[in-house]
């Protein structure tokens, strides 16, 4: 169905059936990538009722935004997917696809102009919907068992430096102690309660198992993607918990 586009830097309209109600108020912004051999064909699937897949926007090489889906319908975008404990994140997300081939094309760069469009983009969401830094995430922060886009290359600190998103900088790989698949005890009930904190869909369990192991890869390919391998090693547990420390609060209430 036709609909006004709800961004200035919308330049074409390509509305996918496959929408729903929301029922949780806009608070977060999910990337993903579209894992296609081309834009046409990423477009096509998700306007198609067959795949009943669909996002609110794609976002094309030249930097160029298609919107398919209006903001205030829910997108089908993340699917089986977690965020603070929520489970419905299409009920408050706002989708991007970002056209890139993935890791199933041999995950090409992003070109400068496509990053400079998705900062636009994001941008101009957050601002309209007031939305918290570290609630712009990945497609696999919220779906790390089956998902690992937008992947390791993404450049999340070109988005930091232009005000999207939350991040520190890495802690340097080093030697020292780690935990990894296999381990249990109270060391690794603290990395699984941390990335809970954080937001990521985990069991505190004291058990280092594969779900961890994911989660902890997942964790790596956003804010140390420098080596992505599930070994939470100490540079690994120091930069989530400088992310913790630094994790932005609630913006207070306005008398």
């Amino acid at each position: 169905m036709p609909f006004a586009p709800d961004s200035p830097l919308v330049v074409a309209l390509r509305p996918s059936p496959n929408v729903s109600e929301r029922t949780l108020p806009i608070d977060m912004i999910v990337l993903h990538y579209t894992g296609m051999e081309s834009a046409q064909a990423a477009i096509d699937l998700l306007a198609s009722p067959e795949s009943k897949v669909s996002s609110h926007y794609v976002v094309l090489e030249d930097g160029a935004v298609v919107q398919m889906v209006p903001e205030a319908a829910r997108a089908h975008h993340a699917g089986v997917s977690s965020w603070e404990t929520l489970t419905d994140t299409n009920s408050r997300s706002i989708g991007i696809e970002i056209v890139n081939g993935g890791h199933s094309f041999g995950l090409p760069d992003f070109p400068d102009a496509q990053i400079d469009g998705v900062i636009a983009l994001c941008r101009d969401i957050v601002e309209r919907h007031v939305i918290r830094p570290d609630r712009v995430v990945a497609h696999s922060d919220v779906a790390p068992a089956r998902k690992d886009d937008p992947g390791e290359k993404f450049p999340w600190g070109r988005l930091h430096a232009a005000g999207v998103g939350h991040l520190v900088p890495a802690a340097p790989i080093s030697g020292g102690g780690f935990l990894m698949q296999g381990d249990a005890g109270p060391p690794v009930a603290a990395l699984q309660a941390m990335l809970a904190l954080y937001g990521y869909g985990i069991a505190v369990s004291g058990s280092y198992d594969d779900a961890t192991r994911i989660v902890v890869t997942a964790f790596q390919r956003h804010f140390r993607p420098a080596k992505v391998d599930g070994v939470a090693d100490a540079s690994t547990v120091r930069t989530l918990r400088d992310l913790i420390a630094a994790r932005p609060g609630e913006a207070p209430a306005v008398a």
